[in-house]
């Protein structure tokens, strides 16, 4: 067995901790010093867990003028003078922020720490003055101007979002601090701001307008994350690895790595980006697992699309959207997509030049089964822990023909929902369905019906393609008349599988299934 006992950087968020400790490295640099020669202040947005942090680290020993750090890197070739500029790094993505007082306490901390080094002002009575101040001296005394990173600069934000007074407090905070950069200018050599969401109403994009916004700009687009070209380039012998651990050759590992955690795209014709975190879980542990999803579980993502009343199978399938739609979160637009898409649960799959509509999807399998089996519970009362056993029993009622039992289970999961979530409505049991069939998708190939014309579902298994039809307050011999008239069997007639038909007539008055038919 081919065994690779290379140091992988998981976790490691400091440059000069993967440099020091012999741990493998994506070279960012060459973008990295191009982003440095200028002066104007960027901010890129990506999900967590993308090497958001990493990036401003090497901002950091670059901007110190760390030269041996970068040996044998891209940027050691470029970079000629390795200039020493002081820098002030805040980083507020590891704390907490549960209370009115719990950001003041952290800029605070910060501010303190650089007085200590810059020293302090009489006048400086509050968080922004203090911080101005400090920008200003440390600019005096060293005679270089000032180096600002912000790591997660919306972290707070994101961790009220459901908490509207303390979400304005927050947003008042941090429209003065950030408002700083502005009138700080002169003083300043370079300005990055990482984080996930955009959020229009705060100053540092209103008043900073000569800031430059990378999260969509083709040149940047693999800043973070890994491209297949650099998986294989870096990770060989970890690929080779994982692969006779899997008993997979190669290329099966590849595309099965690339089906798992790749499939991001953050501007129209980018190159796929490979999720790190996952990559590097999955090599370090041999398998193929949702580690990136499970590290965070976006449930403020499903309170916002209750409260939004967003219909789910528009998002599972596809959203056609204008790039101001879900390039800026506005809270009071009560539009979930901008937030879902800046999280990572959606990613950019499609473009049309002519209307310059983007489209939407769900960027690879970790994240689309993974999102939607975290979604189940909302839509009935099954608990995490017997999820698995449904579905693989629905797979394996549908693989060996036993329709009726898969029909029992199914009615079996209708049963269990709470009363409160039986709200009578049609799309409700419409997503149910939605939501059951994709996840059966992940074993066998599953369609759900996505445009008039085709069959509600369509399920193929290895000897059999199942076309089922679901009527609400009808029967189920109209359902699968439907599926005859509609000629819904008709392309699969030379396929040579068995052909079944299944009609169901689904109750809004006993919240059930009522009545299903096979032929």
């Amino acid at each position: 067995m081919i065994t690779s006992n290379r140091n992988l950087p998981i976790g490691i968020q400091t440059f000069e901790k993967i440099r020091t400790g012999g741990f493998l490295y994506v070279d960012k640099t060459a973008m990295v010093w191009k982003i440095a020669q200028t002066n104007n202040p960027y901010f890129l947005s990506r999900p967590r867990r993308f090497g958001k942090s990493l990036l401003i680290s090497t901002f950091e020993s670059y901007f110190e003028g760390c030269k041996d750090l970068f040996e044998g890197l891209a940027i050691s070739k470029l970079e000629k003078e390795w200039k020493k500029h002081p820098v002030l790094h805040l980083d507020l993505n590891a704390e907490k922020y549960d209370s009115p007082e719990q950001l003041n306490i952290i800029l605070n901390d910060y501010l303190t720490q650089w007085e200590t080094k810059y020293g302090t002002g009489e006048s400086e009575d509050s968080l922004s003055r203090r911080f101005a101040g400090i920008i200003r001296r440390a600019c005096e005394q060293t005679g270089t101007q000032v180096v600002v990173l912000i790591d997660e600069y919306d972290k707070p934000l994101l961790q009220v979002m459901l908490n509207k007074d303390l979400l304005d407090e927050y947003r008042k905070t941090l429209k003065s601090f950030y408002g700083v950069l502005k009138s700080s200018d002169r003083y300043l050599r370079f300005v990055f701001l990482t984080g996930v969401t955009k959020f229009a109403q705060v100053s540092v994009f209103s008043d900073l307008n000569q800031l430059n916004d990378i999260s969509m700009d083709m040149n940047y687009a693999s800043l973070c994350g890994i491209t297949s070209k650099e998986l294989v380039e870096v990770f060989t012998p970890e690929i080779e690895q994982i692969a006779t651990y899997n008993k997979l050759s190669f290329e099966d590992t590849i595309a099965t790595m690339t089906s798992q955690y790749d499939g991001y795209h953050f501007c129209e014709d980018s190159v796929g980006i490979f999720n790190p975190f996952s990559v590097l879980n999955a090599f370090q542990k041999k398998r193929f697992d949702n580690y990136w999803f499970h590290t965070g579980t976006p449930t403020f993502l499903v309170e916002l699309l209750k409260e939004t009343n967003y219909d789910l199978r528009t998002l599972i399938d596809g959203v056609e959207t204008e790039q101001e739609s879900f390039s800026e979160y506005r809270i009071e637009t009560n539009n979930p997509i901008p937030l879902i898409y800046q999280s990572g649960y959606l990613t950019i799959k499609d473009y049309n030049r002519e209307f310059k509509m983007y489209t939407l999807r769900f960027p690879n399998d970790e994240v689309k089964y993974a999102f939607l089996k975290f979604l189940q519970p909302s839509y009935s009362s099954v608990e995490d822990i017997n999820r698995a056993f449904h579905i693989q029993h629905f797979v394996r009622e549908l693989r060996s023909g036993d329709v009726p039992s898969f029909m029992e289970r199914l009615k079996a999961f209708f049963a269990d929902f709470p009363y409160e979530l039986n709200d009578k409505t049609e799309r409700h049991y419409q997503v149910v369905f939605y939501i059951v069939f994709k996840l059966i998708g992940e074993f066998v190939e599953s369609e759900v019906r996505s445009a008039r014309g085709r069959a509600d579902a369509i399920v193929k298994t290895k000897e059999f393609i199942y076309v089922f039809e679901f009527k609400l307050n009808g029967t189920a011999r109209q359902a699968l008349k439907q599926i005859d008239e509609k000629g819904y069997l008709i392309p699969y007639t030379v396929d040579g599988r068995k052909l079944v038909k299944v009609g169901v007539d689904f109750s809004a008055e006993t919240r059930n299934i009522n009545e299903y038919l096979v032929e």
